[in-house]
């Protein structure tokens, strides 16, 4: 199972779809066959042949329209999900470093600093695919600049202790660490291996019945049946793909995380003393003239 697994992981999709569109026609192919075989045993014993398979195949397929139906379902959540965390982390950093500003020095420099370079690792971290060989110190990196986040909040939270902004601080950093966390365990969460495997089957069967009932058909007939082989096995890929998070063709967007980097590389600390009091920059201390 975990071969099975790894190899849905790192197979490019593309790969996939012609594997299972092959396995899917020598399925119907095998149907076929069987129905010659068994209309020669048939007449030989005097019998037609005819039968219900008709209705039998509408049946099959139905549910296995249903079970496709309810696979993607659970892609697409585990999708949207991965989606919305991204979003979720951006703001909660951005948080963060905008209560950063309101720390003196050297915590709000160290805090800042800290911040910036977890945004860019995340942003080259969730771009990185699992072959990438930086990609094991791109987690290290990042595990580690959590560390130093927690460390600079509590070097910075002697000197705030006694202020109700202190418990606001300690609240976004902590909401940092845990979206880390929540992304992490986002992108190991997969369709049940087990749930791909008896599609997989359940879909060799529908096709080998599929030929079975359109074996003594006319090349149109054929033509359209194999079409129609051709498209579960694309639902089946865009599934898999789905369900693949850094492998995938349909990845999660980095755009919150990437305006947000954007968003602190033109913000560097010093940037909200315009108007503080005590202010470094005398200058910009007072409110900009009027434009005549």
């Amino acid at each position: 199972m975990q071969q099975i697994g790894h190899w849905l992981a790192f197979t490019p999709t593309w790969i996939t779809g012609i594997f299972l569109f092959a396995t899917m026609l020598l399925a119907a192919y095998a149907g076929t066959r069987l129905r010659a075989h068994r209309k020669e045993y048939l007449e030989s014993l005097g019998d037609d042949g005819s039968g219900p398979e008709g209705y039998v195949v509408s049946g099959v397929l139905g549910l296995l329209a249903l079970l496709l139906g309810f696979t993607f379902s659970i892609a697409v959540d585990r999708f949207d999900a991965r989606r919305v965390m991204v979003l979720e982390e951006a703001n909660a950093i951005g948080t963060a470093y905008l209560r950063s500003q309101l720390l003196g020095e050297p915590h709000r420099s160290r805090m800042s600093g800290i911040l910036k370079d977890y945004t860019e690792n995340r942003v080259v971290l969730a771009e990185s695919k699992p072959d990438d060989e930086n990609r094991i110190a791109l987690i290290k990196k990042n595990d580690a600049l959590l560390v130093d986040l927690w460390s600079a909040t509590a070097a910075s939270f002697d000197s705030i202790r006694d202020i109700d902004f202190s418990s606001a601080l300690v609240e976004s950093v902590n909401t940092v660490i845990d979206d880390d966390s929540a992304r992490k365990a986002a992108r190991l969460a997969h369709v049940p291996l087990g749930v791909f495997v008896a599609l997989y089957f359940y879909i060799l069967i529908s096709a080998c019945m599929l030929g079975y009932v359109l074996g003594e058909s006319g090349p149109r007939r054929r033509m359209g049946a194999s079409v129609f082989i051709l498209l579960l096995a694309m639902s089946m890929v865009l599934i898999i793909d789905i369900d693949k998070p850094t492998t995938g063709w349909v990845r999660e967007s980095q755009l919150p995380m990437i305006l947000l980097r954007n968003s602190i590389r033109a913000q560097p600390p010093g940037s909200y003393d315009r108007w503080r009091s005590g202010a470094e920059h005398g200058a910009s201390q007072q409110e900009p003239a009027a434009a005549p």
